[in-house]
């Protein structure tokens, strides 16, 4: 069950850093679906879905990352995306 879909961009040195994957772990372990992509300029946008309360617990790890990134901005939406099964990387 899906109760909220939220799209956010993490800017920062957030690429090249296995920032995609370790928002994969993280999503996984909180039961949330969605999608970590590279974007062109250098951001990464994130699709999260599920429980409100699981949804934002990655939102709050997103201004963290790991070890090797450093997150300047978070900037997050209500997303009408359709929820995927699962938690893709793109």
């Amino acid at each position: 069950m899906h109760d909220r879909c939220l799209k956010a961009w993490v800017t920062g040195r957030v690429q090249g850093v296995g920032f995609r994957a370790a928002t994969r772990d993280q999503a996984l372990t909180a039961g949330v679906t969605g999608y970590a992509r590279n974007l062109p300029d250098g951001r990464v946008e994130v699709l999260l879905c599920g429980e409100s309360s699981a949804v934002d617990r990655v939102v709050r790890w997103l201004w963290q990352g790991p070890p090797a990134s450093r997150v300047t901005h978070v900037e997050c939406e209500q997303a009408e995306d359709p929820p995927p099964g699962t938690f893709e990387l793109g």
